[in-house]
């Protein structure tokens, strides 16, 4: 099998309103997050790639344009963790590329939320 991952990036401010109003994550606070899609396939084209790294760009324009510099909550339904972060951009990008396998997010350096079906 081969593998191949991409890495974006995009700055977003959110809250988690479900949370009790003392937790740090309740209030209004931003990340500098991290968005690695991950591609696997047991064949390679014709080309020799898995797929041309340079065809992900509608997912860079996609973050640009609907989440870079912007506020998490009023982009996505339900709570705007890394985990739901990570699962929409799977099914938007799994609806384009089939060969998605993995979508890993961050939200510190430290922190990641993988959704992996």
């Amino acid at each position: 099998m081969f593998r191949i991952s991409k890495e974006f990036h995009f700055s977003a401010s959110h809250r988690l309103d479900h949370l009790a109003p003392d937790h740090q994550c309740a209030r209004l606070h931003g990340h500098n997050y991290v968005v690695v899609v991950e591609l696997a396939a047991p064949d390679l084209n014709a080309d020799g790639f898995l797929r041309d790294y340079h065809e992900l760009a509608p997912l860079k324009a996609y973050i640009d344009e609907s989440f870079d510099h912007r506020h998490l909550n009023d982009v996505l339904d339900g709570p705007t963790t890394a985990e739901n972060l990570a699962r929409h951009f799977f099914l938007w990008c799994r609806s384009r590329w089939p060969e998605v396998s993995a979508v890993k997010v961050s939200e510190t350096p430290k922190t990641w939320a993988e959704f992996r079906p």
